[in-house]
């Protein structure tokens, strides 16, 4: 009776992003992230050493450089990845075509998919991992802490114009954002509005005479690159130019919804405020 009761207590039930329910029958000791992202939330929910292979062809956190690479953004190598005898797989729903998606559930190994659309589904999404992997009282404090900071960010006061940004996603071809993806909320949150907020798609090809037309106030990119915004400088009619406001951010916390997360939203809420301060002198 006792080993069926600690069964019953190991196994495990975790819906994921697609609705699916996943159930373990004991935590995942060995787990293969399939993107940059999931890698860092698995580290941020102390599965770290339970992992055993990610894909390559993006920077990784230096703690996972050694793990064996399944393939790339570009595709999976089945053979290797079933080679590495994982017990759980994360991978990212929307990023995985359909072909590679149905190749993966034909290995018979239970994947956690994950869809990050919301701020908080950052912390929900580490917790999800922890519990799958054992390892709850890590993800909980990591979590606890991630929404302590979210909530003081949404209890700030602003002033009641909103600050109008337009973010770009890439430089050539110029690339922007849409509605209801996690940057755009994340521009709503610190008090801005995204210029291109209107467009009903995660990612948009622009051109230059639309975000002339939409005048933004700041123009914010994530990019490694100093010279990604170099090129507004000659539209001095555009008000973030005529005002200097053009700001490189983390090149990774908002666009991978990660370990840096937070910090790139701060960052971000600071930024749009000092615009706000400099256009009311």
């Amino acid at each position: 009776m006792a080993r069926v009761a600690q069964a019953a207590q190991a196994a495990l039930s975790v819906r994921d992003d697609s609705g699916q329910v996943l159930h373990l029958a004991r935590p995942a000791h060995r787990i293969v992230a399939l993107s940059p992202q999931l890698v860092e939330l698995s580290l941020a929910a102390g599965a770290g050493s339970r992992l055993v292979g990610t894909i390559g062809g993006a920077a990784l956190p230096s703690a996972v450089h050694a793990l064996p690479r399944v393939g790339d953004a570009f595709g999976l190598n089945l053979e290797a990845l079933a080679m590495l005898r994982p017990d759980l797989v994360l991978a990212w729903k929307s990023g995985t075509p359909a072909r590679q998606a149905a190749a993966l559930r034909r290995l018979r190994i239970p994947v956690y998919w994950s869809d990050i659309q919301r701020l908080r589904d950052v912390g929900e999404t580490v917790l999800r991992i922890g519990e799958l992997a054992g390892t709850r009282a890590r993800a909980q404090a990591w979590a606890d802490d991630y929404a302590r900071r979210l909530q003081a960010l949404r209890q700030r006061e602003f002033g009641a114009k909103p600050v109008r940004v337009f973010f770009q996603a890439w430089p050539a071809p110029l690339m922007t954002i849409g509605a209801r993806q996690p940057i755009d909320r994340a521009i709503t949150l610190c008090g801005g509005v995204n210029v291109f907020g209107d467009l009903r798609v995660a990612a948009a090809q622009v051109s230059r005479e639309a975000v002339l037309a939409r005048d933004p106030q700041l123009i914010v990119a994530a990019s490694p690159d100093a010279r990604a915004l170099q090129a507004w400088r000659a539209f001095g009619q555009i008000s973030a130019v005529r005002h200097a406001r053009l700001v490189l951010l983390d090149p990774d916390g908002l666009a991978r919804m990660g370990l840096g997360t937070m910090d790139a939203l701060e960052q971000l809420c600071r930024v749009i405020d000092a615009t706000r301060g400099a256009l009311a002198r």
